[in-house]
């Protein structure tokens, strides 16, 4: 699969809205998530992550391109967004996803595959960050979560690679994996345009020589520079 532009949406929707709106909206948007396989060579995977400043009210948006496979980074970006959703449980997006747009648009290359810090399909309605952000713009996303959301899991083996999947009222929502031997693993989920299984392999292939991939490793720094 080749680099991709950000393609429009049939979904536009405001970013200041009560959490009844937000979760209409959340709702929406995962009945449009597509749940297959739609990369094979992407070319280029790409980090988000935000980091917020001014107290809080202040939003550090960071994409950072990393070539594929040789996980060399390419372009950097960051864009700042005043924070206008108070934080709310399971919104996370509403908060940061402004921010994330702007920093995406900022690129010049492509994005074959986007690593967000967060959840994807591993979330009450089925919409975290990651399949927020995947159908928004029409790439392909994958949740990398370090903490549990919801769901459970049998116990994950030792040793680097194994994984368990996590189930939510007798439905998958992501696969529990070992990135590193020996660490507490990581809630991977795809967001858009993956499946379970492969979202999991693209999330450990990007895993060098620490428990998160390198893409999110950083895009984390660069969103928490000179933080306040």
């Amino acid at each position: 699969m080749q680099n991709t532009t950000m393609q429009s949406s049939n979904i536009h929707h405001p970013w200041q809205v009560t959490p009844a709106q937000a979760w209409q909206i959340q709702t929406s948007i995962a009945q449009q998530a597509i749940l297959q396989d739609e990369v094979t060579e992407p070319g280029n995977i790409v980090g988000v992550d935000v980091g917020f400043h001014d107290k809080g009210t202040l939003a550090c948006a960071a994409a950072v391109v990393f070539s594929w496979p040789g996980l060399n980074v390419i372009e950097s970006k960051q864009a700042y967004k005043k924070v206008e959703m108070p934080y709310v449980p399971g919104l996370l997006s509403f908060r940061e996803l402004p921010a994330i747009l702007e920093a995406l648009n900022e690129l010049s290359t492509g994005a074959g595959l986007i690593l967000c810090d967060g959840q994807g399909f591993a979330h009450p309605r089925r919409c975290g960050i990651a399949t927020h952000l995947g159908v928004l713009t029409g790439y392909p996303t994958i949740g990398v979560g370090k903490t549990r959301l919801l769901g459970e899991h049998a116990e994950v083996a030792p040793e680097r690679g194994a994984t368990q999947p996590l189930i939510d009222k007798g439905e998958r929502i992501g696969t529990v994996l070992r990135s590193r031997s020996n660490v507490s693993p990581l809630y991977i989920s795809p967001g858009h345009r993956l499946h379970f299984a492969s979202a999991a392999d693209w999330v450990l292939s990007c895993c060098t020589s620490y428990k998160i991939p390198q893409p999110i490793r950083a895009a984390h720094r660069l969103a928490s520079e000179n933080k306040q």
